[in-house]
């Protein structure tokens, strides 16, 4: 039977490249969430999970009680304050717009995990949001890495983008309590709101 999926057409023109933003650390984490890469929202107004109907910070304020409405500046703090670090896979790449699924995949040249591990020895588990995060962290980061790092935990939560409208805000809220699950594990608990 064939496929009913059509192959991507190729961009005409030029594509633009697009690069990551640095990580947030904090002082010590232990938990790193790690997008893909992100949407042209986010790169716009210069935040991780900048679109305005990304799920991913009311996850957190419903998880961990961050102040999901504050400025952004103090949403990371508390985030940092929890020992939860955030970057993507990705540094940068070609991308027509905004999804995943536009990548161009010849282009992608990924952040230096080995170097984040050395530096940051307290981060005992990964988690991807999304399988983008996930697949391409496995295809080109997970063989670079020396035995020690390879060995961090690692979790495969659902998208918060928009364009993962298949489930809908209380699964994927279902799905992210996983991490709760390991700060708990870790320090006895994770602060107010859990």
């Amino acid at each position: 039977m064939a496929s009913s999926r059509r192959p991507k057409p190729k961009p005409s023109g030029p594509v633009p490249i697009r690069s990551a933003f640095p990580p947030i650390l904090g002082g010590d984490p232990r938990l790193l969430i790690l997008g893909s890469m992100p949407s042209e929202a986010s790169l716009a107004a210069g935040r991780y999970y900048g679109h305005p109907r990304n799920a991913f910070w009311p996850i957190m304020e419903a998880l961990l009680g961050l102040p999901a409405g504050s400025d952004y500046a103090r949403r990371t703090e508390a985030l940092s304050a929890q020992g939860i670090a955030l970057w993507d896979v990705i540094a940068a790449c070609a991308r027509p717009g905004s999804l995943d699924a536009d990548i161009l995949s010849d282009s992608i040249r990924c952040n230096d995990f080995g170097m984040l591990f050395d530096e940051q020895p307290g981060i005992r588990c990964i988690a991807f949001n999304g399988g983008t995060a996930e697949r391409e962290f496995r295809r080109r980061v997970l063989p670079l890495l020396r035995p020690e790092h390879s060995s961090i935990e690692r979790l495969r939560l659902p998208s918060t983008s928009p364009a993962h409208a298949g489930m809908g805000f209380e699964a994927k809220l279902a799905a992210w309590r996983q991490i709760l699950d390991r700060l708990t594990r870790w320090d006895g608990g994770p602060g107010p709101g859990s």
